[in-house]
């Protein structure tokens, strides 16, 4: 991926070292520090067979649950270092979806508010709550902001053989594309069905298909990117395609606890995943990604 094409985003905190208190939902592959894999791996599980919500259980067990959503303290506006690679691809990959997403939401005749990414890492505060590096990347539609510690990329390549750059700008589009679910009012929609018991959790639940929107929405933005910059290279949609295999709730399921529970998927198995980055990518239409009309996910 030539992704020194992009344009720098000036919307990138760098919040490493702070090692603030924070939460939200995002991806959550699994792992981190100041827990064990294993210990990671269990707490994920039970969550799935309870039907709780994973970082609830690690807020928890760090004794600082996010609903008490103390006030973010990585708000300096430091911006990162210029020598540091890692973060130019992070804020090239951003400044890239600000583009994409200003120029699709003022041919619908709306304004794109652009988000903020904060870069952390171990455990960071927001206005969701805490978090740790176990959480994975998440979105906090709270604060709009988008958190990453970049260790995950790391554990991405290494844990679940996702590697190379494009899979990386995936998990990062994935979470602005819950940021611009939250600016269309989906998010709201959303927790106003929680509110009213409705179905979450659990093959086809309203939880799934807005995470398989999101991935859409990454394919949105992957087309158009392309389109306008050129910058992919051959095996580059595959590593985006690999990364979204790797993390269905099925097989995450089956790595941790031997069995699959569909009655607990949170975010779509790997089939479901890939199809809907697939119907983002091959057009580029946010009309392709109305998941929660599909009768078949």
């Amino acid at each position: 991926m030539l992704w020194k094409k992009g344009r720098r985003s000036d919307n990138v905190v760098d919040a490493r070292g702070e090692d603030a208190g924070g939460g939200g939902g995002g991806m959550r592959f699994g792992g981190g520090k100041g827990l064990s894999l294993t210990a990671i791996v269990l707490i994920v599980g039970i969550g799935w067979l309870t039907g709780q919500d994973p970082l609830q259980i690690l807020g928890q067990l760090t004794g600082q649950m996010g609903e008490q959503s103390a006030p973010a303290t990585t708000q300096t506006r430091q911006a990162p270092p210029a020598n540091d690679q890692q973060a130019e691809f992070v804020r090239s990959i951003l400044g890239d979806t600000e583009d994409t997403w200003g120029q699709i939401f003022q041919q619908a005749g709306r304004q794109y508010k652009n988000p903020t990414l904060v870069l952390f890492s171990n455990r960071v505060n927001s206005a969701c709550g805490l978090a740790t590096s176990a959480t994975g990347p998440f979105y906090c539609p709270a604060d709009q902001k988008v958190y990453l510690d970049m260790s995950f990329f790391q554990e991405m390549s290494q844990r679940f053989s996702a590697a190379g750059d494009f899979a990386q700008a995936y998990v990062i589009a994935h979470e602005v594309g819950h940021h611009v679910q939250t600016l269309l009012g989906i998010s709201a929609k959303i927790q106003a069905a929680r509110q009213q018991g409705q179905r979450m959790e659990g093959d086809g639940g309203l939880l799934v298909r807005q995470e398989l929107q999101a991935d859409c929405l990454a394919g949105v933005w992957a087309n158009n990117a392309q389109k306008r910059l050129n910058w992919l290279e051959p095996g580059d949609i595959e590593e985006a395609l690999n990364a979204a295999n790797a993390i269905g709730d099925d097989r995450l399921q089956q790595q941790s606890q031997g069995r699959v529970v569909p009655d607990s998927f949170t975010h779509g198995t790997s089939a479901q995943r890939v199809r809907w980055f697939k119907a983002g990518f091959a057009q580029g239409q946010m009309s392709q990604c109305d998941t929660f009309s599909a009768r078949n996910l």
